[in-house]
């Protein structure tokens, strides 16, 4: 017999218990944030209501969520649709709801709708084009997502009358010619 086989078996065991420690510690709380691909969290709306509101910027007055974030529409999207999953959906996370979303500050109520998601959420839309943020975005007022081409298409603000905006943000990030 080894004299190290005795004591390799409590102190896996110990380690095994002191990682599930650490795994349910962590995860706790978790349920009302996404954790973006940037390592940032933030609400999107899975406590309660999503409420949709509006702010000016360099870019013209466009769309935001409960905590003042700007909110995008991906061209690819088609009809109320969100086809933005997996890795597009933790750089784009969805404007998500529970229950009816609720207008204020210059957005429309009814405009307001919803979408059921591939994994069972509801995600908001306004005039039928699911609403994301960006994970670049980590304050309100904050609008580097603005013009970006990813995953396959362009992904800009939107204005309150439910339309691409397509001119630069208010971080100059992007932009452009083009539009919805």
């Amino acid at each position: 017999m080894n004299l190290h086989d005795g004591p390799r078996v409590p102190l896996l065991a110990a380690s095994a218990a002191a990682a599930a420690v650490l795994l349910a510690a962590c995860g706790s709380g978790m349920g009302s944030s996404a954790v973006s691909g940037s390592g940032s969290s933030h609400a999107t709306g899975t406590t309660g209501a999503e409420t949709i509101g509006t702010a000016g910027g360099s870019a013209g007055t466009h769309l935001t969520g409960d905590d003042g974030r700007a909110v995008y529409l991906w061209v690819a999207d088609t009809g109320t649709t969100s086809t933005c999953n997996g890795s597009c959906a933790a750089a784009w996370p969805p404007v998500l709801s529970k229950g009816r979303p609720k207008a204020e500050a210059g957005a429309k109520a009814a405009d307001l709708g919803t979408t059921r998601r591939s994994d069972g959420s509801t995600q908001v839309t306004y005039r039928g084009h699911p609403l994301y943020y960006y994970a670049g975005d980590t304050a309100g007022g904050q609008t580097s997502g603005q013009g970006l081409d990813g995953f396959g298409a362009k992904w800009w603000l939107v204005s309150p009358g439910g339309s691409a905006i397509t001119g630069a943000g208010s971080s100059g990030s992007g932009g452009g010619p083009g539009g919805y």
